[in-house]
């Protein structure tokens, strides 16, 4: 558990470190956010590793922690992730800080349907054993990965009034 907790805080360090760049305060929220999403893409990386060991009738490496049962587990604690991620959206478009941003600030529920769908979608995938074994490269290849992007981002113009 240790190396997905690592890499999810990493992830987080670099959301840190981008907002640093442009210079911009990350907030509670986004932090959040992001840790819980990217908690759930590491245990999904692991998930689709110890799945596809598992098919070659292989054991994990010692070195990671894992056994070859933990697939479930893993499945089960990476989409609760997931799902806390969007519910961390919910409660931020809710706060009261979000309707001086925004113009119609209800629109960006919307971010939250797009989001269960594609954090269901990786999932059911993982489970398929059709998932790339990267869960980064799958969303910027993926071709319904990217339309929901784009979608993402003509909810949050809508919501802005653009």
């Amino acid at each position: 558990m240790l190396d997905v907790i690592a890499l999810s805080l990493l992830y987080a360090v670099r959301v840190l470190a981008g907002a640093a760049a442009i210079p911009v305060v990350a907030s509670f929220w986004l932090l959040a956010f992001s840790t819980f999403l990217f908690l759930s893409l590491a245990m999904v990386k692991r998930y689709v590793e110890l799945d596809a060991l598992a098919a070659l009738g292989a054991q994990p490496s010692k070195g990671r922690g894992y056994a070859a049962g933990d697939a479930p587990m893993l499945a089960s604690l990476g989409s609760a992730a997931g799902l806390v991620s969007v519910l961390v959206l919910a409660l931020y478009i809710d706060s009261p800080g979000v309707a001086p941003l925004y113009s119609r600030p209800a629109l960006l529920w919307g971010l939250c349907v797009i989001l269960l769908y594609w954090i269901g979608r990786v999932w059911l995938l993982a489970h398929r054993g059709e998932l790339h074994d990267d869960p980064v490269v799958f969303a910027l290849t993926d071709r319904v990965s990217v339309i929901l992007v784009i979608a993402a981002g003509g909810v949050i113009a809508a919501a802005a009034g653009g």
